[in-house]
């Protein structure tokens, strides 16, 4: 088979990577003339473990290619995924869809022959239909067939994500094109993985269902991680607790600073405001976002009370930056609030986060990144681990407490255990582990 991917953002890179790997002609387009040189040369826009490796080895092959020219690429291709960005819009939440609808008009004008015509960006439910109005417009009906294949990975573990799913959902109304995306995924019916074929509305709605619960359920957890804090409880015992409930499961029970990164701030959003749009309101959905808005703030005013209540004058440590481990990936990371947050009430942020740093600087002006974990804590008054590496999991707590000035950890993560932090002279401070405390 041979496949376009038109987009090579995060899921559109991985995806048409991980579909070379199972021996597919893939053709990943971008307008972007920069970012298709850097791939041609093996540079890769974003980290992503062994990313860089997959597409080397397909590339190599022959089975990988990348270009600008939409037309090239979906001329011949028996699929075209549609995997360009859909942000949030200014002001009002819903989901830009101006670069999806512009791709459709673009591949209704470069088909040669029957396609199948897939949306793999997250999009709200009928945007399918808007996807088939418009290539309509420029070609008969039965040359093309759309339909939503929905992505579900997670940035840090994206490719073993793709190769073993946990389910496949295919949203689809032509039988023809369900065969075709049926002889596309063929390789995982090796693994026995599921495949739901769905109408093209439940795929869409699928892909927002599954991130606004779990965006629900780690709000879920940080709020029983404040009640943990007022009664002296220990949240990580009642996530075991309630976890170990088959009907409840363990993941995404970890308290912590808020959901961030590129699908559930905006996914949330888009979905609240397509409720809205129906008059279907979706009122837990919308307790979510504003809580979880309010939880990166009140960690700004933990390290601010765990510092006496000011921190005005004083050089606060950062490790971590990016939303989650393992990615170079910004977006909606609760620093963006926290650091503002400490720089206003008069600190000086050292930070170190070990791949986002680059994408960091434009968007925390006047913060000072450092080399290393180490060299953040020099002086400081306080050191705040916001994003759990694993580099911030065994640091020389020794070496630690002789560089800071005041032996104070914040550990928004909960990667170390109380006892053992306290045992070598730490004031320490954790979600959901601790009594509230109380600004001086």
């Amino acid at each position: 088979m041979r496949i376009a991917m038109i987009g090579t953002g995060y899921v559109g890179l991985v995806s048409g990577a991980c579909f070379s790997e199972y021996g597919t002609d893939v053709v990943c387009v971008d307008k972007d003339d920069k970012k298709i040189r850097d791939l041609q040369d093996g540079i890769m826009p974003i980290y992503e473990p062994g990313l860089d490796a997959l597409v080397a080895k397909n590339v190599e092959a022959d089975r990988l290619k990348f270009t600008t020219d939409v037309k090239a690429a979906v001329k011949g291709a028996d699929v075209v995924f549609i995997a360009v960005g859909t942000p949030t819009t200014q002001g009002d939440g819903h989901a830009d869809l101006s670069f999806v609808f512009e791709a459709a008009a673009e591949i209704g004008h470069a088909i040669d022959g029957y396609t199948v015509v897939v949306t793999k960006s997250t999009v709200p439910v009928g945007t399918g239909r808007e996807i088939h109005r418009i290539i309509s417009e420029i070609r008969v009906s039965d040359e093309f067939d759309i339909a939503s294949n929905p992505e579900f990975l997670r940035e840090g573990s994206a490719i073993e994500d793709f190769m073993r799913p946990d389910r496949v959902v295919i949203g689809a109304d032509s039988e023809k094109a369900q065969g075709v995306l049926r002889q596309l995924y063929r390789p995982l019916y090796l693994l026995e993985t599921p495949i739901i074929y769905t109408n093209i509305e439940t795929a869409e709605l699928i892909k927002y269902a599954a991130n606004t619960f779990l965006a629900a359920k780690i709000t879920f957890i940080n709020e029983i991680a404040n009640l943990c804090e007022k009664v002296g409880a220990n949240v990580q015992e009642v996530a075991r607790g309630i976890g170990l409930d088959g009907r409840i499961g363990s993941k995404f029970l970890h308290a912590g600073p808020g959901y961030g990164g590129s699908c559930f701030p905006k996914d949330t959003l888009a979905l609240v405001q397509t409720a809205r749009d129906f008059n279907a309101p979706l009122k837990i959905i919308e307790a979510v976002i504003e809580v979880n808005d309010e939880r990166k703030h009140h960690m700004a005013e933990k390290i601010i009370s765990a510092c006496g209540g000011s921190v005005d004058g004083k050089t606060i440590a950062i490790l971590g930056l990016t939303f989650k481990p393992n990615t170079d990936d910004m977006r909606d990371s609760p620093s963006l609030a926290i650091v503002p947050a400490l720089q206003k009430a008069g600190a000086t942020v050292h930070a170190f986060d070990p791949q986002g740093m680059q994408e960091a600087k434009d968007m925390l002006p006047g913060t000072v990144f450092c080399e290393n974990a180490y060299a953040t804590m020099d002086g400081a008054a306080a050191l705040a681990i916001v994003t759990e590496w694993n580099e911030f999991r065994l640091l020389d707590l020794e070496r630690v407490k002789k560089l800071l000035s005041v032996p104070v950890m914040i550990d928004l993560r909960n990667i170390y255990k109380p006892d053992e932090i306290k045992k070598v002279g730490f004031d320490y401070y954790s979600v959901g582990r601790d009594p509230v405390l109380a600004a001086s």
